[in-house]
């Protein structure tokens, strides 16, 4: 059995924001493709956990609904378990889809208002046909709200009755009620209080090991990701720029872009150390850079920078980057104190 549990290669994914068919007649204007994801691949092992960090709008919350099926690539595949998704039947994308599931970002939409939480919690169970009597029904949810820290007693409560850190243990256990493999986790705790963000951060470490979960989490805070990570990818305007462990990616940045957004981590230790400010807004998505599309903002970019898009390359101190200053060692890794 192969250690991979999810292969991405090269996936992209366009969506057409044109405007309505009679305006661009009338304007003699084309079709506007908005590239959301630009060719991303990357592997996640099994019982390990795959950030992708980057500014809003990068392609990171694109990526997971890809993963998910939510979105069908525009160019790519997404293997699940050896299995092409797109390749295969219905019937066994039905038995595929019982082993992942996702956690939105907002625990305030992503529960149904209207049902108790016994219901929501068991639906993926229901949908699944996993179980079909009433009682060990019951008995499961049961046993899922114990596992995220809720009482049995709040199945028959409504989601308007939970703080927002609840709600989302409620997602998680809706999550964890058809026994999934892989979870993708898209900003779980961006729409929480720092307090209760580390919460719901060591429930789903603790989750992890007790079930041997395997997650593709999402986010924009790299202070978040450094304490549930195994491997940090960094996207920037719908490309990958730079993957590695996570001590690599915190001790030693290669790409300046990965730099930056270090930088902006706040320095609670007090230790002095030297800050890249964040130069420059992110291009528009629609109408994007040359080259690399990271050089406008890139203090090391140069003429071959702005006229060719760098490739994803292997670097000697592990992982891989997309950076014509590292690759030409224009860059010197910088050690970083821990």
């Amino acid at each position: 059995m192969s250690n991979v549990l999810l292969e991405v290669r090269d996936v992209a994914r366009e969506f057409d924001v044109s405007k309505p068919w009679l305006n661009r007649v009338i304007e003699r204007q084309p079709r506007t493709i908005l590239k959301a994801v630009d060719g991303v691949s990357f592997t996640i092992n099994r019982g390990e956990t795959l950030s992708l960090v980057g500014e809003s709008g990068c392609g990171k919350s694109t990526i997971a609904r890809v993963v998910c099926g939510l979105y069908a690539p525009s160019r790519g595949s997404v293997i699940f378990d050896g299995v092409d998704m797109a390749k295969a039947s219905t019937s066994e994308q039905q038995q595929l889809r019982k082993r992942f599931q996702m956690i939105f970002q907002d625990p305030y939409a992503s529960l149904n208002p209207r049902w108790r939480v016994g219901r929501i919690i068991a639906e993926p169970i229901v949908a699944h046909g996993l179980m079909s009597d009433q009682n060990e029904i019951r008995k499961k949810v049961d046993q899922l709200l114990l596992q995220v820290g809720l009482s049995p007693q709040d199945q028959e409560k409504f989601p308007h009755e939970f703080s927002g850190g609840q709600r989302q243990r409620i997602s998680i256990a809706r999550a964890l009620s058809s026994n999934p493999e892989f979870l993708v986790c898209d900003e779980p705790t961006s729409a929480l209080d720092v307090s209760v963000q580390a919460q719901i951060l060591n429930l789903m470490k603790d989750l992890q090991r007790e079930f041997g979960l395997t997650y593709l989490f999402i986010s924009h805070n790299l202070a978040v990701v450094s304490h549930i990570s195994t491997r940090v990818g960094v996207m920037y305007l719908g490309r990958l720029v730079e993957i590695a462990d996570t001590k690599r990616i915190f001790q030693q940045p290669l790409h300046p872009y990965t730099q930056m957004l270090q930088s902006a981590i706040p320095d609670l230790k007090m230790t002095g150390k030297q800050r890249t400010p964040v130069a420059g807004e992110v291009p528009n998505p629609l109408n994007p850079p040359s080259g690399c599309t990271f050089h406008p903002r890139c203090p090391h970019a140069n003429d071959r920078c702005k006229a060719e898009a760098p490739k994803m390359i292997e670097h000697p101190l592990g992982g891989a980057v997309a950076c014509h200053a590292v690759e030409e060692k224009r860059i010197v890794p910088i050690k970083l104190a821990a």
